[in-house]
Parts: structure tokens; sequence; C-alpha cells
């Protein structure tokens, strides 16, 4: 049962991948040339380059894809908060290998939305993220705390 529910993860991520590669592709053409590349604390842009930035996102997400796939299949090479022992070995490369794809799926999520704010500022300065910086930080910490209870649990 869990490489079923492991298996949809990793197709849902890919899916994600896909869909900012897809995203990127069809708005790329409707850019200008000079896009927002870097956003302060107040959602206003301050640095501008190329269009061709807008692949940075896309690149990134695809490194990760990859870097994060290396690491659910190879679970003895991860950095764990805990000693791995015979007992808790399966326990804890399990909440690993759903930890990272979680972390992915967040990660790829943010891409998306700052993909999504920096086209959409490009063309109308009034725009605003859909969902705040803030936000995503926190889910991503929140997460982190959530994992360390957990691992603490199966020690």
């Amino acid at each position: 049962m869990e490489h079923i529910f492991l298996t949809i993860f990793d197709v849902f991520n890919f899916g994600l991948l896909v869909f900012l590669w897809w995203f990127t592709i069809k708005y790329y053409k409707t850019l200008p040339q000079t896009i927002p590349t870097h956003f302060d604390f107040d959602g206003k842009a301050d640095n501008f380059g190329s269009k061709k930035y807008s692949y940075l996102m896309p690149v990134l997400a695809a490194i990760f894809y990859v870097g994060f796939a290396f690491i659910v299949r190879s679970p003895e090479f991860a950095n764990y908060p805990v000693k791995i022992t015979k007992e808790n070995e399966r326990a804890q490369f399990l909440i690993m290998e759903v930890f990272m794809r979680w972390l992915y799926t967040l990660v790829t999520l943010i891409f998306l939305n700052s993909q999504d704010y920096m086209f959409r500022y490009s063309v109308d300065e009034n725009a605003k993220p859909k969902v705040p910086m803030a936000t995503s930080i926190f889910a991503v910490i929140g997460s982190l705390i959530i994992l360390f209870i957990v691992v603490g649990q199966f020690k």
C-alpha cells in the first residue's frame, strides 16, 4: 500500500514539474522583454532582467526533482536527526521518503506561485501574489516541525 501512495506522490510531483514548464512556455511569448526577477518584502519588484530569466524556476524545479528522486531512491545517503538502527530503519526511511516528496511539492508550489506572480506583475504593477510568501515559508517551517516530532516518535 505504501508503494502505491509513494508512486501517486511521485506522479503528482512530476505533474507539477510538467505544469510549471508548460505554464512558462505558454506565457513566455506574451512577456515584455524586461521582467521582474526579484521582489522585496512588500511585493514590489526591486530587480529586473531579461525575460529569459523566466526559465530559472522550471530549471531549478527540474534539478530539485532529480536531486529529490536520488535521495528517496537511496535513503541510506540522507541525513537523519536520529541514529538509524535495525529497529527504526524502516520507519525512518519511510518518514524520509514521504517528507522529501512533500517538501518537493511545497517547493514546486512556491515556484509556481512566484512564476505566476512574476508574469502577472510584468504586465500589471498592482498585481498581488495569489499566496503570500510568508504563508509559503510558514508551510515549509511547519512541515519541518511536524517532521521532527514524527521522527522523534520512531527513534
